[in-house]
């Protein structure tokens, strides 16, 4: 298509015939003239464009796992689909290594937040990174400058990553306890802070929430979920509930989980949209020894988000050994990792149970479910993005 034959087309004529074109095309197409490039990086098209790509035909597998080498841990980011639901999988795209995030054993508390209208966000606590799958393009924020007084300890227990609709800007929100440390330690020092990222001014501010009575927040590989405009967590405190921060203002409140929930009932938890709802998945502890008659693993919808006697229960699976489940791929795969570190794939709605051929580390796995877009990190601060190769 030529820069003379690009000109004879109305700018919606050209937007029309440019979103039935694979994301490939479409970045290619960003070189042959200005005016289309413009259009490309207009807020109008890139949200148009992932709006036309939201049904789950279009979802593509990213599969992260860490692998052993001499001296360090290497870990690979996998773009997978299938042709068929639960069949052998295909490589979309070539792997690439996950940058900046740790390489030592620590790399099992690695975090894949999201995907968030487009962008996902990688972190171990240290290294925070926003990225964007379909382009490839990543960037490496500067790290939180905030510090605990002396003889206090600060601690991050919970990190989110959401899109405030309000301010139109992404945010990361990290949840900090602040104790005191001996000779000064006490239970009753404490503190609760929550540091706020802004992508659009590429700037940390601390928020103090003083004495607000918070729950100490659990994390699991797959338990930090944005819906409905809020973040949201398992807190454990008084008893088994969830924490939800919602990022436009700034406030917090609880959601009670379903009445089979508490803290002596040996499960864990995991947090994942289906059909559209918020969802529940409770599984047996692992390393415990599996109990055929009660250790089920049980999934929970939220038919009316907030309202407790929502709560719905939609599947009982027979006991499975697992590390934990990962993500939920066109809203009826279930995917989790081995305690040895296998892919594993669970139907839901026939419950067939599939070991895949891909593994890694144990506990290293992670897994998110993404539809391409064009989101860009920020176009204030997008001269200092890289692109992986």
């Amino acid at each position: 298509m030529t820069n003379g034959i690009v000109n004879k087309f109305s700018k919606d004529v050209l937007m029309y015939l440019i979103l039935k074109l694979p994301i490939k095309s479409i970045l290619r197409f960003k070189s042959i003239s200005k005016s289309l490039y413009n259009l490309m990086q207009s807020s109008t098209f890139i949200n148009i464009h992932l709006n036309h790509t939201t049904c789950t035909k279009d979802e593509i597998i990213l599969f992260k796992r860490s692998i052993k080498g001499h001296n360090e841990f290497r870990s690979i980011m996998s773009f997978l689909s299938s042709y068929h639901d639960n069949d052998d999988f295909y490589h979309v795209s070539p792997d690439l290594d996950v940058p900046h995030l740790t390489s030592t054993t620590s790399c099992i508390f690695h975090r894949f937040i999201g995907p968030c209208r487009g962008l996902i966000l990688l972190t171990d606590k240290v290294e925070t990174v926003i990225f964007n799958p379909a382009t490839r393009n990543y960037r490496l924020l500067q790290p939180s400058p905030y510090d605990s007084p002396l003889g206090f300890h600060r601690s991050i227990n919970g990190v989110a990553f959401g899109f405030d609709s309000i301010s139109n800007d992404y945010k990361i929100i990290r949840l900090a306890e602040v104790r005191g440390e001996p000779p000064f330690y006490c239970y009753t020092v404490i503190q609760w802070r929550v540091e706020i990222y802004e992508l659009s001014i590429d700037s940390w501010r601390d928020v103090n929430h003083g004495d607000l009575p918070l729950p100490y927040v659990n994390w699991y590989p797959c338990a930090e979920l944005f819906y409905k405009g809020a973040s949201h967590w398992f807190g454990n405190g008084r008893s088994i509930e969830m924490l939800a921060f919602d990022v436009s203002t700034e406030t917090f409140r609880k959601i009670k989980m379903p009445h089979t929930c508490h803290s002596k009932d040996r499960k864990c938890y995991a947090l994942v949209v289906l059909n559209e709802y918020l969802t529940l998945v409770c599984y047996p502890y692992p390393g415990c020894k599996i109990d055929p008659a009660i250790d089920f693993m049980e999934i929970w919808v939220m038919k009316e988000y907030g309202v407790i006697e929502s709560w719905t229960n939609i599947h009982i699976i027979p006991p499975l050994v697992i590390e934990s489940p990962l993500a939920v791929w066109r809203n009826h795969i279930l995917f989790l990792q081995s305690i040895s570190g296998h892919l594993i794939s669970c139907d839901l709605n026939s419950h067939e149970v599939k070991e895949l051929n891909l593994d890694g580390w144990p506990e290293s796995l992670r897994v998110t479910i993404f539809t391409e877009g064009l989101t860009l990190i920020s176009k204030e601060i997008q001269h200092n993005s890289t692109q992986l190769q």
